[in-house]
């Protein structure tokens, strides 16, 4: 594995900032005190910063030669409202908040090689170091962007990574085209009429109508959907009623639909309407149907996509980067920024768990997991990762 010397010996200072943010997780647009050391972080490094892009955003920006090209490198900085169970110094101070994500070792290894940038500047050109807030549920990069990110910080590409647990620590994953799904939430509400459960005639049930709409929504992924598409239809909640002798008036159905196309995600949010409208038709019923558009797919560029596998082969050699890595129906909301600008999101392995320090809890480390930990061995392979991308990105004349 071929790091940069200087991360290596900064190592050690990268995971107490680590660990800090760890122990001081904040959520989607609170993320007040990490954005000041973020920021403090690199003033003290000579690195003139933007603030309060996306609300809580910190962007740095290292300049060296003439070249007008430019490159971001984007790291997300929110916790998530679950309840720590490990029980190790870093561990979470604040109840029902926990960085489940590895968000804080994301901060931590761009800023490693902000530091390491600042001080070497061996390329020709501009590299944006992007601090986003609320990439879980805020969409902070599509905020961001809104707030003027690509106009302020004209870039010709962006690049995004992520660590990605049971893959070993000194491997990488990515692939061409779509990577990550795109998320979308639906909210049905049937409406029908109330009565006495020994009464039924006298009614309308919405709760047989309710499961006669998730039951035909399953043939819209067997039947029409092609099934070289990937797609999720997902109902994770029904509610209706409060006692046992009472057929009640309405019945909700919640999810999610995931895809890596707008094109079946078109198909499958047309279908469920027409499936819900007419099959509660079909009992009388009436419906309410909602379905929101929150994350598109991410899908990775190509000629960025191999300056990425070349740059992570150069460090740990090609048989430690998958170059075909399997996509997952997880979102992530980089994918705004790669609609806009060329680019490329990696994965880079957490490890198995057994990095973590006696007192985490009994549970494996996955991502959202209260056990969940950052390996902070990837420290300086993430950021040794980053210093390679943008000087080959921005490659002196």
């Amino acid at each position: 594995m071929k790091l940069i010397d200087p991360i290596i010996q900064f190592q050690c200072e990268l995971q107490k900032i680590r660990r800090d943010i760890h122990a001081h997780p904040e959520l989607c647009y609170e993320e007040q005190r990490t954005a000041e050391l973020v920021a403090a972080k690199l003033t003290e490094w000579g690195i003139p910063i933007l603030r309060g892009m996306g609300k809580t955003g910190v962007v740095g920006i290292i300049k060296a030669g003439t070249s007008t090209r430019a490159v971001g490198l984007r790291a997300d900085m929110d916790a998530l409202p679950v309840q720590e169970s490990n029980t190790f110094a870093h561990s979470s101070r604040h109840a029902g908040k926990m960085h489940a994500c590895g968000h804080d070792g994301h901060t931590a290894m761009l800023l490693g090689a902000a530091h390491y940038l600042a001080r070497h500047r061996n390329f020709d050109g501009t590299v944006y170091l992007i601090f986003q807030p609320a990439e879980e549920v805020g969409a902070g990069a599509k905020r961001m962007m809104d707030d003027g990110l690509f106009t302020q910080c004209p870039m010709d590409a962006v690049f995004g990574m992520h660590n990605w647990p049971g893959a070993p620590v000194g491997t990488f994953g990515v692939t061409p085209g779509p990577m990550m799904a795109s998320s979308n939430e639906f909210e049905v509400i049937v409406k029908g009429k109330g009565a006495h459960a020994a009464q039924p005639h006298k009614g309308i049930d919405p709760i047989m109508v309710a499961l006669q709409i998730a039951q035909g929504w399953q043939t819209i992924i067997s039947r029409n959907r092609n099934p070289l598409d990937a797609g999720v239809l997902s109902v994770t909640q029904i509610h209706s009623g409060s006692a046992t002798n009472v057929i009640p008036d309405e019945a909700l159905l919640v999810g999610t639909v995931r895809t890596f196309s707008t094109q079946v995600t078109d198909l499958i949010e047309s279908r469920m309407r027409d499936i819900a409208q007419h099959t509660a038709a079909a009992f009388d019923a009436k419906v309410e149907f909602k379905f929101e558009r929150l994350y598109p797919a991410l899908v990775n560029h190509a000629n960025e996509t191999t300056l990425a596998a070349r740059v992570m082969q150069s460090i740990v050699g090609e048989g430690d980067v998958n170059v075909n890595a399997e996509p997952t129906m997880g979102a992530e909301d980089f994918a705004f920024m790669l609609q806009q600008k060329p680019g490329c999101y990696v994965f880079i392995g957490n490890g198995e768990g057994g990095h973590r320090d006696s007192g985490h809890g009994l549970g494996p480390c996955n991502l959202h997991n209260p056990s969940y930990d950052f390996n902070d061995a990837l420290l300086p392979i993430g950021a040794t990762y980053w210093v390679r991308l943008a000087e080959e990105f921005l490659q002196r004349a």
